[in-house]
């Protein structure tokens, strides 16, 4: 899951100056777009204490569960809006052998986790038990296959044993393990990572492997699988023109995936989560926007090979990556969550949802207890993080239409560099109510803003959320009253299909309209 990281310190945004008025244009009645559900995924890898002790505690355990499922995770990512869970990693999944986590669990074998910790992995959680937690939380699977250490036949007999109701050795195994209808699993990793941790490959090489793997995996009965080619280490654009190139795009693969981590300095040192300044704070969102310029490049590229836009991009690997907690383990990538974490997600998720034609997933990494994790949990108690809470706010933007705006916005400039102060994203749902929601960049001063509704006469204001705190770094923690919540907002003011709001300092807010 490490990866390099490329930062260009001149900013396309550098022509905006602090006198600019704040406006945005939405297009009420233009929107074609639609903005995927599967954009506000999730991941979770056998990683630290994502999986043992974040959701699975078994049958026996005090901690109130459903078929060894902790209760008090499962009700807080379903209140979220959960729509798909990325499994079981990460550089994980390329040395993960799925029959070792089949059967009964005293007699599965176990294995070293060599990527994360050196700890023994037991195997308790496996196929089935994954496949029970994306029913309670009623999303959709996303399985990473083991293209890297594992073999075309294993690949192969996995999708059999999730997917076929045919009568066959894979299927009478599954019957036997306790599972008698088919899952129908749709989406499947073709590897991870295979550029780095997931074997080491050249671009070429890749393809051809994926070629074949994406050959072995089949179709069953009317299942079609959703093929994800592993994509592009963030700006290595020769690896996705030699996928769209020669990867037969389209057949082959239906996906390609694409992993960028906001890391503020560097990957040995990375800087804490909660100790930081205003220098770390806007070194840590301008490395976030650059994924405005990944997105756009790796889409040219896409467009060239498939015009048709028959291929998705999937974004399943992004996030925050901060040192770990002090005098935790190295190896598991716990780190705390902050105000500044909340921002990352809702710029990253404005940027996926721009690019809604070609973004069709992505996976926020992790869900729990790991990097910019959703839920903190420590023994029987749960913590929900401030990047818990705008996935929750934002979930309201999921298969909306994406509506196109205008954003005309002053910048926030530190040390003679700028950036937009304003991020924002609006969509239709199905009901037709309008949603807005936007960020403050700026950590020193509120914003005044004007938007323009054009396509509608008269808008009404409904309810509106915002995520803000005290100061940057912020963070919600176990036994204390959450410093960085989620609370009404109604600081709007509509005539007609004109609104003016004001946001203060480092906040997230969405606006709900009819």
């Amino acid at each position: 899951m490490k990866l390099k990281l490329f930062f260009s310190s001149v900013f396309i945004f550098i022509l905006l100056v602090t006198s600019a008025q704040n406006k945005i244009v939405v297009n009420t009645d233009a929107g074609k777009e639609k903005i995927s559900k599967h954009i506000y995924g999730h991941f979770s890898e056998h990683l630290g204490r994502c999986i043992y002790g974040g959701y699975w505690v078994g049958e026996d355990s005090g901690i109130p569960n459903t078929n060894g499922i902790r209760n008090d995770v499962v009700d807080a990512l379903v209140e979220m809006g959960i729509p798909n869970l990325r499994w079981p990693g990460g550089c994980f999944a390329d040395e993960y052998h799925w029959m070792d986590g089949i059967g009964p669990r005293d007699e599965r074998p176990t294995m070293i986790n060599t990527h994360w910790g050196g700890v023994t992995e037991d195997n308790s959680f496996g196929t089935h038990e994954f496949m029970e937690l994306c029913r309670q939380l009623d999303a959709e699977p996303v399985v990473n296959g083991n293209l890297g250490s594992g073999t075309v036949q294993e690949m192969s007999q996995w999708v059999e044993y999730l997917n076929s109701d045919n009568i066959s050795p894979m299927t009478d195994l599954r019957k036997a393990n306790g599972r008698d209808e088919a899952w129908g699993v749709t989406y499947w990793n073709l590897g991870n990572e295979n550029w780095g941790c997931g074997g080491n490959m050249t671009a070429e090489y890749y393809a051809n492997e994926m070629r074949r793997y994406s050959t072995y995996t089949k179709n069953y009965g009317d299942n079609r699988l959703y093929r994800i080619a592993c994509g592009p280490n963030s700006d290595d654009y020769h690896w996705m023109e030699t996928l769209m190139k020669d990867g037969n795009p389209g057949r082959s693969f239906q996906g390609i995936s694409l992993h960028y981590y906001t890391v503020t300095h560097n990957w040995s040192k990375k800087g804490s989560a909660t100790d930081f300044d205003e220098s770390d704070y806007f070194l840590t969102m301008s490395k976030t926007l650059f994924m405005d310029e990944l997105l756009r490049k790796h889409i040219n590229i896409m467009d060239r090979y498939d015009p048709q836009n028959r291929v998705g991009l999937l974004v399943d690997e992004w996030g925050s990556w901060h040192d770990v907690e002090p005098g935790t383990n190295p190896g598991f990538l716990y780190q705390q969550n902050t105000l500044r974490d909340a921002l990352v997600a809702s710029v990253n998720l404005d940027l996926f949802n721009k690019y809604a034609r070609r973004v069709k997933m992505a996976n926020i990494a992790q869900t729990v207890n790991v990097l910019q994790a959703m839920i903190l949990t420590k023994d029987d108690e749960m913590v929900k993080t401030p990047s818990y809470y705008v996935f929750k706010m934002y979930k309201v933007h999921q298969n909306g239409t994406l509506l196109p705006s205008e954003v005309e916005t002053e910048g926030y400039e530190y040390n003679n560099n700028s950036i937009p102060a304003i991020s924002t994203s609006a969509s239709r749902s199905e009901d037709g109510k309008i949603h807005l929601t936007i960020s403050n960049l700026n950590p020193n001063k509120q914003v005044n803003i004007t938007c323009e509704l054009r396509g509608m006469e008269n808008a009404t204001f409904e309810r509106g959320e915002i995520i803000t705190a005290g100061e940057l770094n912020a963070y919600n923690d176990f036994g204390m009253e959450e410093e960085v919540p989620m609370k009404s907002f109604n600081d709007v003011k509509v005539k007609g299909n004109q609104l003016s709001v004001t946001l203060p300092s480092k906040s997230i807010v969405m606006l709900e309209l009819n």
